[in-house]
């Protein structure tokens, strides 16, 4: 009888040895390296499990073809990039890694918002080119930060551990969650708002920690940012489709975002002539001090990478051991 195959759809190019610790002695697991839904016709069809991460999409047409998946586990957070509730009609289970990162991405947020409200990056990027004084007054005016709000929009994992963190250096947290029950607030210290505009505008920075739903894409757009007090932040290690891009630069170049930075864009690389990099690399736009812009990185660490790549060959395991599933989003 042959062996369950455990297919690697995309991110993970050689060394499987995270990943065969947990599955070595029950399934052969093979890499596909995929860079695009295209490449995995003809491999992945007969797949008993499927890890998917996130250079990629799982639509419903791959779905379909699937004929002996026990579960398609999303190696993250976030799970848009799969047709989860089509794989439900298929009876295939679709679940994701909800707590692989959640120390990276809040680091990464409160580490991005830092740089943003001090001057570091502002200050660094207009010396670095010999632009202005050897002063501290390029970034004026710096406020302190105990005291002024750290906006919260969604309070899963990650965005409770940015709350703490926030908390740490003495700021206010204020959240917007609907779908979160009662009694947070009062555990953590934190303030809720009942509306996205309540929160929007007593924000000094605001970070997003969402996935993206139809509810949440654009959730913060030119409409969002106008209701944000003049000289906040914006901070984006969600999705990139949770903010619209086209309304970054003209809130930059007229001031009323102090400063912006994005870990994550709607299409991973972005086309060069993307607006937002357009203005971001251009030394006479305001982006080029104001705007920083990383790789989809926040959730990176050795461990955390590890993490993530053994919590979905476990979740695997279990699917096909027949095991109860865990953390599963259809």
């Amino acid at each position: 009888m042959a062996r369950p195959r455990v297919v690697v759809a995309d991110f993970i190019a050689d060394d499987l040895s995270p990943e065969r610790s947990v599955l070595g002695d029950l399934a052969e697991v093979v890499a596909l390296d995929a860079k695009s839904e295209a490449e995995l016709t003809g491999r992945i069809e007969s797949a008993d499990a499927i890890m998917l991460y996130h250079n990629l999409h799982l639509t419903e047409s791959t779905v379909d073809r699937l004929t002996n998946c026990k579960l398609i586990v999303r190696c993250g957070v976030g799970y848009d990039n799969v047709a989860h509730a089509h794989a439900r009609t298929r009876g295939i289970p679709v679940a994701n890694v909800p707590d692989y990162g959640t120390e990276e991405v809040a680091d990464s947020a409160i580490g991005l918002m830092l740089s943003l409200v001090r001057g570091i990056s502002l200050l660094n990027s207009r010396l670095r080119r010999g632009v202005g004084p050897w002063s501290y007054s390029q970034a004026a005016p710096i406020n302190r930060l105990r005291g002024k709000v750290f906006g919260c929009v969604g309070f899963g994992c990650i965005g409770m551990a940015a709350a703490v963190r926030a908390k740490a250096l003495g700021m206010e947290v204020v959240f917007f969650d609907p779908y979160k029950l009662d009694g947070y607030d009062k555990a953590l210290g934190v303030r809720r708002a009942e509306t996205l505009p309540e929160l929007l505008s007593q924000s000094f920075v605001v970070s997003l920690h969402t996935p993206l739903t139809p509810d949440t894409r654009h959730i913060i757009d030119a409409a969002a940012i106008a209701r944000m007090p003049r000289g906040s932040f914006l901070v984006n290690t969600a999705r990139g489709g949770c903010v619209d891009l086209a309304a970054v630069p003209p809130a930059v170049t007229s001031g009323h975002l102090a400063g912006v930075a994005i870990d994550v864009m709607p299409d991973e690389p972005p086309p060069a002539d993307h607006p937002l990099l357009v203005a971001w690399r251009d030394p006479n736009h305001p982006c080029y001090d104001r705007l920083i812009v990383n790789p989809h990185s926040a959730f990176y660490s050795e461990e955390g990478l590890r993490d993530m790549r053994v919590k979905g060959a476990e979740a695997c395991r279990r699917a096909l051991l027949g095991e109860p599933l865990r953390n599963v989003v259809n």
